[in-house]
């Protein structure tokens, strides 16, 4: 699985789990089940009812813990979606940027930087976030 696609799991499972514990939470159940809906229609009801029992338990538990835990899960569930069903990345980016980011707390601006590169045969590849020298000889 490429690294984009790995991000995007990892981005979905935490913001999944954030929205849960917010008045979004029904929101996102819809949206995540009707993903599910379209990749595998035969599981989106236990998906559902997975993220029910998943806010009941984050809501329950004292903070921390539970929520890391769950959000682990979630980024698995979402990464054997995108292996199984990478077509529906572009729908699980629109969830995510949609129903699921506003219960996410924003996000300094500059902090985060994601590169991808591909080379082949002799090629370089020269990725900066910020200065950079190269001296070749």
């Amino acid at each position: 699985m490429d690294a984009e696609l790995v991000a995007l799991a990892s981005t979905a499972g935490t913001a999944v789990v954030t929205a849960l514990t917010t008045d979004l939470w029904q929101r996102a159940q819809a949206s995540v089940g009707s993903l599910w809906r379209r990749a595998h229609p035969e599981r989106a009801g236990t998906v559902e009812a997975e993220l029910t029992e998943t806010r009941t338990l984050l809501l329950a538990a004292p903070e921390g813990d539970a929520a890391e835990v769950s959000a682990d899960e979630w980024r698995l569930r979402f990464r054997r979606l995108l292996a199984t069903r990478p077509d529906l990345a572009e729908e699980l980016r629109r969830v995510v940027a949609e129903d699921l980011a506003p219960a996410l707390p924003p996000q300094p601006q500059g902090t985060s930087t994601v590169f991808n590169a591909t080379v082949s045969g002799h090629g370089r590849v020269y990725q900066s976030a910020g200065d950079q020298t190269i001296n070749e000889r």
